[in-house]
């Protein structure tokens, strides 16, 4: 009797296939995944606009009294993902992302609306990115 020696053809194509399938599904949403990390990021670095905004609010006592990021004290210096962020009137925030791997650049927008004595914000995408290359806060 003879003792089979390895795989068999068939048996190494269905082997590919399968693994070929498997990439075809899994690398879209790994590369969504990573331009989506890149773009959290300009979220993340904003963070620091949006206390500006908050503190500037809180002691002027209005979001009315912010016309520029000069207004707010604030000022940005660009990262690897983030190419800008600015605040306009009455506080909203605008950023924009780069070099992301994207065909579009992620650019969001950040209103902020006072009640109650705090502030809260909503953050909408603006440039037409792919939803799932946004992070989940801005997807609305």
């Amino acid at each position: 009797m003879k003792k089979q020696q390895g795989f068999t053809l068939i048996e190494l194509m269905i082997v590919i296939a399968i693994l070929g399938i498997l990439i075809a599904i899994a690398l879209p949403a790994y590369q969504d995944y990573t331009i989506r990390t890149k773009n959290a990021e300009c979220l993340n670095v904003a963070a620091a606009a949006k206390l500006a905004v908050s503190e500037t609010a809180q002691d002027r006592g209005s979001l009315g009294a912010i016309k520029t990021k000069t207004d707010a004290g604030y000022d940005f210096v660009q990262s690897d993902y983030c190419l800008k962020i600015d605040i306009g009137l009455k506080g909203v925030i605008t950023t924009e992302s780069r070099q992301t791997g994207a065909t579009k650049p992620a650019k969001f927008k950040l209103e902020p609306t006072a009640e109650e004595g705090r502030i809260e914000w909503v953050c909408t995408e603006t440039n037409g990115a792919k939803k799932s290359q946004l992070p989940a806060e801005c997807r609305g």
